[in-house]
């Protein structure tokens, strides 16, 4: 490979500072901006994600449904056995499991109430409940209680309620009829956002009593894994594995009908409309309640490349100009080299490697910047009741910038500058060697 061109062409950069500087600039905010996109794309689903995994209380999910004799859908599981035979069976390794049962209810103390989604959950010996909750007041020893219930602050100050304190619960039972019920308040945590605020735990099996429910019954079973992205494939098999042991199952892959509709909601809307008798069962992931948040993800994506379109379309049009006037200062330079005997395809590779270093430069200092801004972005610490508390990770801004598509930037840059630069590089190659010596500037 002929290296004196590449150098010749760093040094033509050099003797032009303040030009190289600016185009360079042009091209890092450019790329600056599409990366700081790209970053808190790739990091979005993951926390919310990640962030509902922990409200929710699994990676996968596993869910039960039947008639009653009367015609009324509900869901539960009755007996969990083959759930965990087929567990067992499938060779999947998991990290936690919790069983849970939900149920809508008016808190009321004092005159005063408010609307909660009760998550029953063995408290006791729940060790992600713990590990994720961060309690303000109260102890989780007196979560252990039978009749304990976990308010946010939120719901707290709502009620003017303190640890200790009796409130009445109403809500319906599976079959819809209305029950009462009363709790101890045990504990009040750190809102996790406003719709952790609306979550409110209680024993599992105090709950069930409330709602109709047998002992040992329950409506979901979560599945905790190592990482999220294991999910998709870890319910592929648990499903494969309990549609080999006859259980009845729903099927995962319902057709979507209409480009509103997302997948997980085209499959609960076609379940719906199946009849069947005995339990049957639904498995599905976190990634497939929150397939609308990936619809985001994709739309950022796109935006993205928009914006890169349309910045670089204008950087690209100051560069072609640039260098065509780079072409005409260094007229006589390239009559020059023509005259001892450079030939036009290496006067042509010289502007082009000009072009080239110049987007790398640029890009490379892009992505450098955008990652110290995401650094600095990332220090800051959000309120627990803030709107934006889901798409946090711990609280935190975070990005996440897939190394392929940094890559993929890059190649980009790259290709504009060059396309932008052929022309006048091709201009410089076709200058007659007499003529050029010639011209004066």
């Amino acid at each position: 490979m002929n290296m004196v061109l590449p150098r010749i062409a760093a040094r033509n950069l050099l003797r032009q500072k303040k030009r190289t500087i600016l185009l360079a600039g042009a091209i890092a905010f450019g790329i600056m901006i599409v990366t700081l996109i790209n970053g808190f794309a790739g990091s979005f689903i993951q926390n919310v994600s990640e962030n509902f995994a922990y409200l929710m209380g699994g990676h996968v999910f596993v869910s039960g449904s039947e008639y009653t004799p009367s015609g009324k859908r509900i869901s539960v599981i009755r007996d969990d056995s083959v759930i965990m035979k087929a567990l067992e069976d499938s060779g999947q390794k998991w990290a936690s499991i919790a069983k849970t049962s939900q149920a809508t209810a008016s808190l009321i103390f004092e005159g005063k109430s408010v609307s909660q989604n009760l998550t029953g959950i063995d408290i006791t010996h729940s060790k992600m409940l713990k590990e994720r909750l961060v309690l303000v007041k109260g102890s989780w020893e007196d979560a252990s209680q039978p009749d304990a219930i976990i308010i946010s602050q939120s719901v707290a100050n709502k009620l003017n309620v303190l640890p200790g304190d009796k409130i009445v619960a109403q809500l319906q039972t599976v079959t819809g009829q209305n029950n009462v019920g009363e709790f101890r308040v045990a504990a009040i945590s750190v809102d996790s956002s406003i719709i952790g605020s609306r979550m409110t735990y209680v024993q599992l099996e105090y709950l069930n009593n409330l709602i109709g429910l047998g002992k040992g019954e329950y409506m979901s079973l979560g599945i905790m894994l190592d990482r999220l992205d294991l999910s998709d494939g870890f319910a592929t098999s648990l499903y494969t594995s309990m549609k080999g042991n006859g259980i009845q199952l729903f099927d995962r892959n319902a057709k979507q009908e209409s480009t509103s509709t997302t997948p997980f909601q085209a499959m609960i809307s076609e379940q719906n409309s199946e009849t069947w008798s005995g339990t049957k069962y639904r498995v599905y992931t976190i990634d497939d309640v929150l397939s609308q948040a990936r619809q985001i993800v994709v739309a950022l994506d796109t935006a993205s490349v928009a914006i890169l379109i349309v910045l670089f379309a204008i950087v690209m049009i100051g560069i072609s100009n640039t260098f065509r006037m780079s072409m005409y200062e260094r007229i006589r330079e390239i009559g020059t080299m023509r005259a001892v005997g450079v030939q036009r395809g290496e006067i042509r590779a010289m502007f082009l490697y000009e072009a080239l270093f110049l987007a790398l430069a640029g890009a490379i200092a892009g992505i450098v910047l955008a990652l110290v801004i995401m650094g600095i972005l990332g220090l800051f610490s959000f309120d627990p009741q803030s709107a934006i508390f889901l798409i946090l990770k711990r609280g935190h801004l975070s990005f996440y910038l897939p190394p392929l598509r940094a890559i993929g930037n890059i190649a980009i840059i790259a290709v504009l500058t060059l396309v932008a630069v052929y022309a006048p590089a091709n201009a410089a190659a076709k200058l007659a060697p007499a003529e050029a010596l010639r011209t004066v500037k």
